[in-house]
């Protein structure tokens, strides 16, 4: 079966990584086009997922490398806006477990301007989900337009949120205040444990789950780096292993991790509605294959995640 479209909403980033420089009163920085959504977008692409990208894209010179980056991996830009605001820029430090640490560069940048007619005509009749999160859900203006077009959108496709919390950027508690309501409108939210730990800090995983089963998401899915994830649905848990992996940097894993799982339910004839026939062994292949897709992202430095014939290569040396 081949997968319908997912269209992704957000945010487009520049992620410039500090590099050693010649000398000692420099500072080196190789800018890779990343962003939570866009990653997303990218992944769903190299994996076959027709993936449609509805994003706010300057025309500066950060802009022009997202829109190479998008067209390349396959993403249709075909309702992506032409923004006269600059590009949002993160600067990125890594510690040596490749964890990055960002600063932000964001004040009145293109990611945030939405109007509402710039959604409006988003045409979303082939699409099975729709998926958001990261700044584009916090950052004003654009996040109210955000929200409704999420509600305008959930009767014909379902709804995929990642919250990704950014607290140097928006306090945790902007995130917390909306959090109930993005439950109301999602069918699926995928988060992370440190995002677990900023939005409902000393609350396990499972507690975590039911009270966001009780505000409205069906499917919940908290990653847990190598720990693996606990996937709940409905309240039915399931918890699946990482997938060991020498690490680079663990940017956009999350992100890739998400693709994969959606992905994984799409190709199956899954998405397009509320997930009422969805079964937990389904979730728990999702998220094994998403759980692959994630390790190739930490194989290699910054958000670059896999195609779908570097899966076909692992399976094949995994002796699937």
């Amino acid at each position: 079966m081949s997968p319908r479209q997912i269209t992704v909403l957000g945010e487009c980033v520049a992620d410039a990584f500090t590099e050693p420089a010649s000398a000692s009163n420099e500072l080196a920085l190789r800018v890779l086009p990343g962003g939570g959504p866009a990653n997303t977008a990218v992944a769903l692409a190299r994996l076959g997922t027709p993936a449609r990208f509805l994003a706010r894209l300057s025309g500066d010179v950060f802009g022009r490398l997202f829109r190479a980056h998008l067209e390349e991996s396959g993403v249709d830009l075909s309702y992506a806006v032409a923004a006269v605001e600059p590009s949002t820029l993160a600067v990125a430090e890594l510690d040596a477990a490749g964890q990055a640490a960002f600063s932000f560069h964001a004040q009145n940048t293109a990611d945030w301007q939405w109007a509402p007619g710039e959604l409006a005509r988003a045409e979303l009749s082939e699409a099975a989900c729709v998926h958001t999160g990261s700044l584009a859900l916090v950052r004003e203006p654009g996040a109210a337009v955000v929200e409704e077009f999420l509600a305008a959108s959930s009767p014909r496709a379902t709804i995929s949120i990642d919250p990704n919390v950014r607290p140097l950027l928006v306090s945790p508690q902007v995130y917390r205040d909306r959090l109930a309501h993005w439950c109301g409108l999602a069918d699926v939210l995928r988060l992370s444990e440190d995002d677990l730990d900023l939005l409902l800090p000393g609350t396990s995983p499972e507690q975590a789950c039911d009270t966001w089963h009780a505000a409205g998401a069906r499917l919940v899915v908290i990653t847990r780096g190598g720990e693996g994830a606990v996937a709940s649905l409905d309240g039915e848990r399931v918890q699946t292993p990482a997938v060991a992996t020498p690490v680079v940097d663990t940017v956009g894993a999350g992100d890739s991790f998400t693709a994969g799982l959606l992905h994984h339910l799409g190709a199956r004839g899954l998405l397009g509605g509320r997930l009422t026939g969805l079964r937990l062994a389904e979730v728990e292949a999702a998220c094994l294959f998403a759980a692959q897709v994630a390790a190739l992202t930490c194989s290699v430095a910054g958000p670059n995640p896999p195609w779908q014939s570097q899966l076909a290569q692992l399976a094949t040396a995994n002796g699937a």
